[in-house]
């Protein structure tokens, strides 16, 4: 995203900010989302295809026009309520709203499956299992990645968990690469600190 279209952005969250009356927030928020859209789209493309790759296959064969079109009407509901006053909490947001949508979908298509598998089968389905629930060691790498500083914890999503190439966050982020790498590796060696008895892969990749 350019330097121009963040700070159109961070115009219109202005604007919200400074709402008084009767004026309705909606045609401010549509703009906003129509000027953060190539952003937005970008979002939504790297984390259905690199986090949740089954929802682009069949049966559900998701589009990540779709999930946008989603995505938004999502945005258009909660900013009604929530204003965030910076383009990185806007975009946080958005990001959180994404991974709802994709997990109301995954879960959906998921009862679908054993809805199927019902019909077919007499076999009685089998009681959840208590190995679907988050383990100790997962909840615990999960709050270290939380806790990491902002800027590090950013780098990190975007690259180890939506999967984005260091070239791709660094657009996204408008930095440099070598900032990607520096933020990435510092927050790789402060998980390393705080979960090296989990012996979890912490190696910084250095290619794209």
């Amino acid at each position: 995203m350019s330097g121009d279209t963040t700070a159109a952005v961070q115009r219109y969250l202005d604007e919200l900010a400074n709402l008084h009356g009767d004026k309705p927030a909606e045609p401010i928020v549509r703009e906003l989302l129509a000027t953060a859209v190539d952003r937005l789209h970008l979002l939504c493309r790297s984390l259905l295809f690199r986090s949740y790759p089954r929802l682009a296959r069949p049966p559900l064969s998701l589009q990540t026009e779709e999930m946008l079109a989603a995505v938004v009407e999502r945005l258009l509901k909660a900013m009604r309520e929530v204003r965030p006053p910076t383009v990185r909490q806007f975009f946080a947001l958005a990001n959180q709203h994404m991974r709802w949508e994709l997990n109301d979908l995954a879960r959906r298509l998921d009862e679908e499956s054993r809805a199927v598998e019902l019909r077919e089968s007499s076999v009685p389905a089998p009681a959840e299992s208590s190995a679907s629930q988050l383990s100790p060691n997962i909840r615990r790498i999960m709050n270290s990645i939380e806790g990491l500083p902002e800027d590090e914890r950013e780098v990190f999503n975007l690259v180890r968990i939506q999967g984005m190439t260091q070239s791709e966050a660094a657009s996204v982020l408008e930095v440099s690469v070598k900032t990607v790498q520096r933020r990435l590796n510092r927050g790789l060696m402060l998980l390393a600190n705080q979960l090296g008895d989990l012996q979890v892969s912490t190696r910084s990749t250095e290619h794209e």
